[in-house]
């Protein structure tokens, strides 16, 4: 008969929750996942709207899917607001993505835009949390694109996936 040790069973705890751990630190492959849904979630609601759907649903449904309204307080500065530049609420969210409760919001993701890409700076990844920086690029329908300065920050959802808690973004600075 084999004897249990505290130090064994010690050893064999901290092993299973370095694995548990491990399973759910986030990688540069989530951050690029996230990353690459919330831009086809940003798609879908100038589709939305383009087609006279609920495109204010489809903004409410990315809203919850992506940022971590309810779980963790939300650092949002959007691209396109001066007047009330931080949306710490939902609805101040809702009202930049589709226009609304705030005045200067003329519904940003509305536009509508075609496909949004990527170029990472730098993500930074602390095993519960990450960070990443650099450009995204909106598609127009014509085929032009805006490019636009972005830091996110991203914690592990209690569905398993990436909330934004941060969310910069600006257009590029001009001289002119």
């Amino acid at each position: 008969m084999k004897t249990l040790t505290l130090a064994t069973a010690l050893t064999g705890a901290a092993l299973f929750a370095t694995a548990a751990q491990a399973q759910d630190a986030i990688t540069e492959a989530d951050v690029a996942a996230a990353q690459q849904a919330w831009g086809e979630g940003i798609v879908a609601i100038g589709a939305a709207y383009t087609a006279e759907g609920d495109y204010t649903q489809a903004a409410r449904d990315h809203i919850e899917r992506f940022y971590a309204y309810g779980s963790h307080p939300v650092l949002f500065k959007p691209t396109l607001a001066a007047e009330d530049q931080f949306r710490g609420s939902f609805d101040e969210a809702l009202s930049y993505f589709v226009g609304g409760s705030i005045e200067e919001d003329n519904g940003f993701a509305i536009a509508p835009y075609t496909h949004v890409r990527w170029e990472n700076e730098a993500t930074f990844i602390d095993s519960d949390s990450a960070m990443a920086m650099g450009n995204y690029y909106f598609t127009r329908t014509d085929g032009t694109e805006v490019k636009v300065e972005y830091s996110f920050g991203y914690v592990r959802g209690e569905d398993g996936e990436l909330d934004i808690v941060l969310h910069h973004s600006s257009l590029p600075f001009s001289a002119e």
